[in-house]
């Protein structure tokens, strides 16, 4: 008998999603719905291949929790993106992206996302099913099956109910998922660690340079160690040599109170916001080259546009949004990319002053949203002096290295899941052999 998963013989069973399943669509929010806060929103942007993404929600009352009580997302649910492209667009806008949902606290389910959700527990492990239903092959099924529909795929409720799948028994499930989840929670762990170094790296900025926390002690012969609530809640604890750095007193300008001896100059006297390339998704080929759209990472390449490190601002679709790539990277020509030409040395200070920009405001073009540059280098921006940004650089460039090793593990974390995953669920790799695997990356 062929050999499947960890145990010899063991049989696979077949069965489709709607025996198992049922089905939450999403409620069709009104643009006046939402809010700057609240509750969050998932949206289809949110289902990644395989995972869930907490990042650029959107929000709503908290009336509608009442009112929409039977839209909240369960823990074990399945998320489905239900409309997206084909293969002609990046992986992350496709459609019948799967991604398994643990979380208890409430988020609001949007219009065009499902919610598969088991109809009974003890036969299927709902974490080993997002796993099996985002592999490749599924993925590849839910487009084929897909229909289209003004310039988009769209999976309907009886298409998600009439695709078959083979599972294992419960222990091999859980198996499978117990050692592709070790390699997600790490991932996850990496990913919230560098949530917390890069508060502590935009703590100091704010302090330093909005809150202005050494200056004002000086100003008023306070004990600097001891930051004033209220303000940036970061207390500089700076030893001498970095404290005598800065003023000890304020001038007027046009941006209010600063420190004496520092600068205003516009953006544009600055940087230069230079124009990113295009790079359909079709012609990138396979790299480690990040690219980036209006919105962040949108995926990879093997050639880079920029040397990295580097500063990258959405143009068009989502103008304003700035990220920031440690690597050498591409962006693509809904974005542009900062080059410095003034007298700012740290580029990580102007990645935090820049997202201190209101840029989103100083969009343009109606049908399309994209961000005015000429508008946009009016805009004012501080010059602190060169010693103080060179202190600063000390103080966070530790802090944006650790986070490029946590993200350059997730990476390698992310491929050996990938790699492992089809492996598994074929049955051409064993339990105990991919337990091996991740024994030996430490987990």
């Amino acid at each position: 008998m062929e050999e499947r998963g960890w145990k010899m013989g063991s049989e696979w069973t077949s069965a489709t999603i709607g025996e198992h399943f049922d089905l939450v669509n999403g409620y069709a929010f009104k643009s006046k719905d939402f809010t700057e806060k609240g509750v969050p929103v998932i949206k289809i942007k949110n289902i990644k291949a395989g995972y869930f993404s907490e990042h650029h929600f959107s929000y709503v009352l908290p009336k509608f929790l009442e009112s929409q009580e039977d839209k909240i997302a369960q823990s074990n649910d399945l998320l489905i993106s239900m409309s997206g492209n084909r293969h002609d667009g990046s992986p992350e806008t496709w459609v019948g992206k799967v991604a398994h949902f643990k979380k208890t606290k409430n988020y609001l389910i949007n219009q065009r996302v499902g919610a598969l959700r088991l109809k009974k527990e003890g036969t299927l492990d709902a974490r080993f099913m997002g796993y099996l239903l985002s592999s490749w092959k599924y993925q590849e099924q839910f487009i084929a099956i897909a229909t289209s529909s003004g310039g988009q795929a769209n999976l309907s409720p009886k298409q998600i109910f009439g695709t078959t799948f083979e599972y294992p028994d419960l222990p091999e499930q859980r198996a499978i998922a117990h050692i592709l989840g070790s390699l997600d929670d790490k991932i996850e762990l990496n990913r919230k660690t560098n949530e917390t170094l890069e508060a502590m790296a935009r703590a100091v900025f704010k302090s330093w340079f909005v809150d202005f926390d050494p200056v004002r002690a000086k100003a008023e012969g306070r004990d600097p160690v001891r930051a004033r609530r209220g303000e940036s809640g970061f207390a500089p604890n700076l030893p001498p040599e970095i404290l005598n750095l800065f003023p000890d007193s304020f001038i007027d300008s046009e941006l209010g109170q600063i420190p004496k001896g520092w600068e205003i100059k516009t953006i544009g006297e600055v940087v230069e916001f230079a124009y990113g390339k295009a790079l359909k998704a079709s012609n990138r080929k396979t790299g480690t080259v990040p690219v980036f759209g209006s919105n962040g990472p949108v995926g990879l390449h093997n050639e880079a546009l920029v040397k990295g490190p580097g500063i990258v601002i959405g143009r068009k679709g989502n103008p304003g949004i700035v990220t920031w790539s440690s690597k050498d990277f591409f962006p693509i020509d809904t974005t542009f990319y900062v080059k410095k030409i003034g007298n700012i040395s740290s580029l990580i200070y102007l990645f935090y002053a820049l997202k201190d920009q209101d840029l989103p405001s100083l969009s343009a073009d109606s049908a399309v949203p994209g961000l005015n540059r000429n508008m946009a280098y009016m805009n004012n921006i501080l010059v602190p002096s060169d010693k103080v940004l060179s202190a600063f650089d000390e103080q966070v460039v530790p802090l944006f290295k650790k986070i490029d090793v946590n993200d350059d593990e997730s990476v390698t974390l992310a491929a050996l899941r990938d790699t492992l995953l089809p492996k598994l669920i074929s049955g051409e790799l064993r339990v105990p052999d991919a337990e091996k695997f991740v024994e030996e990356v430490g987990l």
